[in-house]
């Protein structure tokens, strides 16, 4: 099947002497390891995942990271003092690779400063490519560019590394990527609308539906779904709110599709 290993990391300068670094990666969607605050230890967040690979490699990859956000939170910073960038900012950085069914693979890594794109490595050509027309990612595009010697590193790392080590992960953490937990559904009324809360579903991914006598309300101003939102058991919540005129004389059904269903749908009637 598809997987993706993704590795997200902060950096938020609060002044010219403090950056305050978080960094976590993703098995699909599930926070499997982080990095304690303060420390260059690595927390691992599931039984499986130190024995999937070797110690050694643990070792490596640590001191690997450390070197990594101290170069690059000293050369944002760097960069940022030079063009008198105004304290506090943040950037924001996503790498990583996915996996498809037919064994083919795409590998990333994105530089967002203050929420928006800022600057991409083309992973196939080794380069650097700014996303937005400003000084500061000029100056970062044409800095990163001379780091010849990390730029390959990366791509053998995003291209070979991440593959595999996702591959020894996904053998590993099968149990876990697996798991399935059944949405529990509740439609209750609040004046003048139904609404309908879904709480403790696994895996994350979940279709739900408001169907007028049968049929599917179309997306629009009257149907409000909130993202959804994880709880502390590792299973996921989600709201959704259908506005309705009071006697209107419809009926109203939720209507939830999820893996845990299999082929089947949890049909809520409200009313």
């Amino acid at each position: 099947g598809s997987c993706k290993l993704h590795i997200f990391h902060t950096f938020d300068f609060r002044n010219t002497t403090f950056v305050d670094i978080s960094i976590w990666a993703t098995l699909e969607d599930i926070i499997f390891v982080t990095q304690e605050k303060g420390t260059s230890n690595i927390r691992y967040l599931y039984p499986w995942v130190y024995p999937a690979l070797p110690a050694a490699e643990w070792e490596n990859l640590r001191n690997l990271f450390n070197i990594y956000l101290h170069n690059l939170a000293l050369s944002l910073s760097g960069d940022a003092r030079q063009l008198q960038t105004p304290y506090p900012f943040v950037f924001q950085c996503v790498t990583g690779c996915n996996l498809y069914p037919n064994g083919s693979y795409s590998s990333f890594y994105h530089l967002a400063y203050k929420a928006h794109n800022f600057l991409s490595f083309n992973v196939d050509k080794a380069c650097w490519e700014r996303q937005q027309e400003s000084e500061l990612a000029a100056q970062v595009e044409r800095q990163f560019s001379t780091f010849v010697g990390f730029s390959e590193t990366l791509q053998h790392l995003l291209n070979v590394t991440c593959i595999d080590h996702m591959k020894k992960f996904i053998e590993h953490g099968k149990e876990t990527l697996e798991r399935q937990v059944l949405p529990v559904a509740t439609v209750f009324a609040r004046t003048p609308s139904p609404a309908q809360l879904l709480l403790g579903f696994c895996p994350r991914p979940i279709s739900v539906a408001w169907l007028r006598d049968g049929q599917e309300v179309p997306p629009g101003p009257e149907l409000n779904t909130s993202a959804i939102l994880p709880n502390a058991d590792l299973t996921y919540q989600l709201r959704s709110i259908l506005a309705v005129a009071p006697q209107d004389g419809h009926s109203y059904t939720c209507r939830v599709h999820h893996r845990s269903l299999g082929s089947r749908s949890l049909l809520i009637p409200w009313g």
